[in-house]
């Protein structure tokens, strides 16, 4: 990993760590967020994923537009370290618990090589 993306990591993981202190505190259901990217391909190749416990739990926050809420956050957060990233609503996906435990018998790491 060069060093330019060694930087970019830790703002990433920075900004992201605080979406989801924020998230857990004001957002029901939501238990982490993780991201993926090439560095080969920032910022096209960036993924966040958004993780809620149950099925019921994402349909309700996207009910009440908490989709739209930590998206929002995300924004904000990347725009305090200056990660220009574009349009977020197509970089940012939403999974569960639940999902991953009933279609990959709970392995997150073969889960999220789907997003």
């Amino acid at each position: 990993m060069r060093k330019s993306d060694k930087k970019i990591e830790n703002s990433l993981r920075v900004s992201l760590t605080h979406v989801c202190e924020l998230a857990l505190e004001h957002v029901e259901g939501f238990e982490w967020i993780t991201h993926l990217v090439n560095y080969d391909k920032f910022p096209q190749s960036l993924k966040i994923v958004c993780v809620f416990n149950t099925n019921a739990e994402l349909s309700d926050a996207i009910a009440n537009k908490q989709d739209e809420y930590l998206i929002g956050l995300i924004e904000q957060e990347f725009a305090k370290v200056a990660i220009k990233v574009g349009d977020l609503t197509s970089k940012v996906s939403f999974d569960t618990e639940e999902k991953c435990s009933s279609q990959a018998e709970g392995k997150w790491d073969r889960r999220l090589k789907r997003h």
